[in-house]
């Protein structure tokens, strides 16, 4: 059983950790410690280099004490999104919150209380397990950048869990969409807005007439697209000449992606051709999609383990990525599980305390569950 006094203190005390995306240090060097004390085999990777950031991935390797079962991957992001600092959580009428002013925090530190006190649980009950690796990102917010380039010949794992999701404990997403990001730079003629306003060929106008032509939103139950920013201009006396737009496309579906961000890249192009304009467009793979069969191992293990403990398994399509998308890339089926986080991303962001020790005993469950199956020639059955 896991102890749940402990689970909530852990989760107070990490929550108040300031942890924002490529500054995951001081929560890195916490878990690492912690991770130290249980006996498991500690490193990071450079990723910290690579994007600009204070620290790298963290990984954790404890050998089993049962032979010939998959090697277990648990993963959650260090990082959360801003305001993340100075959180203050708040407990009242058994709802987590944070005190107002900034984010709570559960998205992801609700996944990694999970990830540890099963680790603490199975060493302190001597409960049967195999090998299991644990991976805690960073730069997880804003594009998954820590999973994007985490140092793959420390993957060691055959399948694995990736605790991220708003979705009570027992739900297991299948599918994720792949996004496309879509930076565009407009390139229009600068001249006095007074003097001579036909002369100039305004950016900012060629923008919303692209925009204006442009399906986003919910295009369909697999597909969305959103312009994120635009920048712009200079004064109201000229013609603005430069205009930057940042967006996305996401789908679950390639071929729809693919068709979304091209939707998008021609009704740009074509609303600067016409009105003597240049578009600068550059496009880039995020992600890609991925889809989990409800009858594949990780996802029949991960659903055995919930009813053992009590709890309804769902299976859901997201409309968000998550480190899984790599770790599915790189060849480790890998589901993502929810943790009950509600409201993620803003300051009434909540969780249900009873989420945090669920969460707990799934994945403590899956731990047990796992140990019992057998490897042949290195793919679980």
């Amino acid at each position: 059983m896991i102890n749940g006094e402990r689970v909530l203190a852990d989760f107070f005390e990490l929550v108040r950790i300031n942890s924002p995306t490529r500054g995951e240090r001081e929560v890195a060097d916490y878990l690492k410690q912690r991770l130290v004390n249980l006996n498991m085999e500690v490193t990071e990777d450079e990723t910290g280099m690579t994007i600009d950031g204070n620290c790298g991935n963290v990984f954790a390797y404890m050998k089993g004490n049962v032979s010939g079962a998959p090697i277990l991957l648990l993963s959650a992001h260090m990082d959360c999104v801003e305001p993340c600092s100075n959180v203050e959580p708040v407990l009242k009428g058994g709802i987590i919150t944070s005190a107002g002013q900034t984010v709570l925090g559960a998205d992801d530190k609700s996944g990694i209380v999970a990830i540890m006190e099963a680790l603490r649980t199975i060493q302190e009950q001597d409960i049967s397990h195999g090998d299991i690796q644990v991976i805690f990102t960073v730069a997880e917010e804003g594009g998954l950048n820590g999973s994007r380039n985490l140092d793959r010949s420390l993957l060691k794992a055959d399948l694995g869990y990736v605790l991220d999701s708003g979705g009570k404990p027992g739900e297991i997403i299948l599918r994720a969409p792949g996004q496309d990001r879509i930076k565009v730079t407009i390139h229009g003629k600068a001249s006095h807005a007074g003097a001579a306003p036909e002369a100039g060929i305004s950016a900012i106008m060629v923008a919303a007439k692209a925009l204006s032509t442009m399906r986003t939103g919910r295009i369909d139950a697999e597909t969305t697209a959103n312009i994120g920013t635009i920048q712009g201009g200079r004064a109201t006396n000229i013609v603005a000449d430069l205009v930057e737009i940042t967006c996305e496309a996401r789908s679950r579906e390639l071929a729809k992606l693919e068709k979304q961000t091209a939707h998008m890249c021609e009704a740009l192009k074509l609303a600067a051709r016409e009105s003597g304009a240049q578009a600068e467009i550059d496009v880039q793979r995020a992600y890609e999609p991925y889809v989990l069969a409800k009858d594949s191992t990780v996802v029949v293990l991960a659903a055995q383990a919930a009813k053992s403990v009590g709890l309804v398994s769902k299976f859901k399509e997201s409309g968000g990525g998550s480190d899984a998308h790599f770790y599915n890339r790189y060849g480790v089926p890998c589901a993502v599980l929810g943790t009950g986080m509600q409201k993620v991303h803003t300051h009434d962001e909540y969780i249900d305390e009873e989420d945090l020790y669920a969460s707990a005993k799934l994945v403590l469950e899956i731990i047990r569950v796992v140990a019992g199956v057998k490897k042949t020639n290195g793919v679980q059955t």
